[in-house]
């Protein structure tokens, strides 16, 4: 049965030829054009097609491109965002220089500005170096202090750099006036053990009228230190020495953790 059909349809094949080319010139391109407009769409849209793939394929980066040029970008990014935070630091380093200045225009004391350069491991808490010396007429038992209050004083020398040993430290002491209705007066001593900011004032008297709060500036005594300059603030205070005194913990007002830049204080 199959073979009787491919028989039929190869004599239609043969007799369809046959016509074909039996028929007048003029019919036969007729013909021809008509079969070929059918097939012209399906050539267009492959051309079409091989067109649009030359251009994908001419639009394609290689990854290994897109990855360096990523890692450009992003190195790019982070050369901006460095530049950006040295200008941010770069303006509050000078907006800190206005405030310094300004404010050594505002004091009664002869001043003289020092960078912190360095602190030694073995006494962190209660030592630093600056980068001022005997050249610069620094000597020794200056006081030194920021702008927020007293920092310490000098301890001792060389050409071109000084030491400062800090208030809270044992060889640093300093006689402090309690601003109150009786002006208590007592001696700042060494820090506690977990804050070096938070120190000791003794030698109060026992009826010293003392009150979280109160301001503890230097009283002028001792020789040292100029009357007037601020220590801290009181914390709390109990009596000792079996009733006989009081002692007080004083806030220092300038951090001696975060010391960039002090004053020395020439008299």
């Amino acid at each position: 049965m199959l073979n009787r059909s491919r028989y039929i349809v190869l004599g239609l094949v043969v007799v369809a030829t046959l016509i074909i080319l039996n028929l007048p010139s003029q019919t036969t391109v007729r013909l021809k054009l008509g079969i070929g407009s059918l097939f012209v769409p399906l050539f267009g849209w492959a051309g079409s097609v091989q067109h649009v793939s030359g251009q994908a394929a001419d639009s394609l980066i290689p990854r290994q491109e897109l990855l360096r040029a990523n890692e450009l970008l992003r190195q790019d990014n982070d050369q901006m965002r460095f530049r950006a935070m040295q200008a941010a630091e770069t303006d509050r380093e000078n907006a800190r220089l206005r405030e310094l200045f300004h404010w050594e225009h505002q004091t009664p004391w002869k001043l003289k500005l020092a960078s912190v350069v360095l602190r030694e491991p073995a006494n962190w808490w209660h030592t630093v170096q600056i980068d001022l010396g005997s050249r610069d007429g620094l000597r020794v038992n200056l006081p030194v202090m920021t702008t927020e209050g007293l920092v310490g004083r000098i301890s001792s020398v060389s050409l071109t750099r000084a030491q400062v040993v800090l208030l809270g430290d044992p060889n640093c002491h300093a006689s402090a006036l309690v601003e109150n209705e009786t002006r208590d007066t007592g001696v700042i001593g060494s820090s506690g053990p977990l804050d070096s900011a938070l120190v000791e004032m003794g030698y109060l008297s026992r009826n010293a009228n003392l009150k979280p709060g109160q301001s503890v500036v230097t009283s002028g005594l001792g020789g040292i230190f100029p009357k007037g300059i601020p220590i801290g603030k009181v914390v709390d205070s109990q009596t000792a020495d079996y009733g006989l005194s009081t002692v007080a913990r004083v806030k220092l007002a300038a951090n001696p953790n975060a010391l960039e830049k002090v004053w020395v204080l020439f008299p």
